[in-house]
């Protein structure tokens, strides 16, 4: 049995369709309201706040994956991620469960050094310090080595369907409306990103790899690492559009988050978009040498073709 625990969100879906494909049969989904991908996915309604219903929808499970995710609402990330992960591991441990954690990047130095896995937390604001606590709670687990842990490492989204994330809000889906694409901060710095697919598929990867296990490993990307203005140039190419873009200015987005909320909470991020992203995947490629990383044209005209605009 194979348990994703947070089975709603893009990551995980993909994640279910992998897992089914290459690797089993015997899939259990877990969230509030968890929905099938696969015909033959058993369905577990649970609040992974609350321990007790974490610990039964873990029961059984030879591995299991976190992929829970929460708005980008600080003070909630504060008060109820620490609790979701620790249940989780809780109850691996106590089902003698193997752990494979989805993480992202926001506990790193948000500048233009090369991110590799040996790379130390630095996190710059208040989520960026609850991922740097939730990953250092799973290395910790590691530590203690009495299941196996991973941690599946991946920068900034871009991808199909529900996919959230700067790049799909301010490129794509503006490309998908007929607007004007708009780019935070800089057009002019390099951008490692990951085709949400790639994450999923990589993920399941792992998950079944044994010696995989007590690592750290970062999800393979595309190494081409464009800017800004040859992302939106190559989008636009892509979906017949001018490729004519503006740049939102710190300066404006300072403005802005005095009215709205929401751009109040990603203004700590912001720093990232002044530098150049430089996330290095080199690991996870080396050991899994046969894994295709999808190029971002072909990633982008995937996007065009599940599109159902004209």
């Amino acid at each position: 049995m194979q348990t994703i625990l947070g089975a709603n969100g893009q990551i995980a879906t993909e994640l279910a369709r992998e897992l089914k494909r290459r690797y089993t049969n015997d899939l259990r989904l877990v969230s509030r309201n968890p929905r099938k991908v696969n015909d033959t996915d058993r369905l577990v309604s649970a609040d992974l706040l609350d321990a007790k219903q974490t610990a039964d929808a873990v029961k059984g499970s030879r591995i299991v994956y976190f992929t829970a995710g929460l708005p980008p609402d600080t003070a909630l990330w504060e008060a109820q991620f620490p609790t979701m992960l620790k249940n989780a591991l809780d109850a691996c441990r106590a089902a003698g469960a193997g752990f494979a954690y989805f993480d992202n990047t926001y506990m790193y130095p948000q500048d233009k050094r090369l991110q590799t896995e040996d790379t130390p937390f630095a996190p710059v604001g208040r989520k960026g310090r609850v991922r740097a606590a939730m990953a250092s709670m799973v290395l910790e687990e590691m530590a203690r080595g009495e299941i196996p842990v991973l941690i599946g490492r991946a920068p900034e989204f871009y991808g199909p369907g529900k996919t959230q994330s700067f790049t799909n809000a301010l490129v794509i889906e503006k490309l998908q409306a007929g607007k004007r694409p708009r780019v935070p901060v800089r057009d002019d710095t390099r951008r490692t990103l990951i085709w949400t697919p790639d994450a999923s598929r990589a993920l399941a990867a792992l998950g079944n790899a044994p010696d995989a296990f007590g690592q750290t490993w970062h999800l393979p990307c595309c190494d081409d690492r464009p800017t800004y203005k040859e992302f939106v140039t190559m989008a636009s190419q892509v979906f017949g559009r001018e490729p004519a873009y503006s740049v939102i200015g710190k300066w404006t987005l300072a403005a802005a988050g005095l009215f709205s909320k929401q751009v109040r909470e990603i203004q700590e991020l912001l720093p990232r978009y002044e530098q150049d992203n430089l996330f290095d995947s080199t690991k996870f490629k080396r050991r899994f040498p046969d894994f295709v990383v999808t190029a971002y044209r072909q990633g982008l005209e995937q996007i065009r073709r599940e599109w159902p605009g004209p």
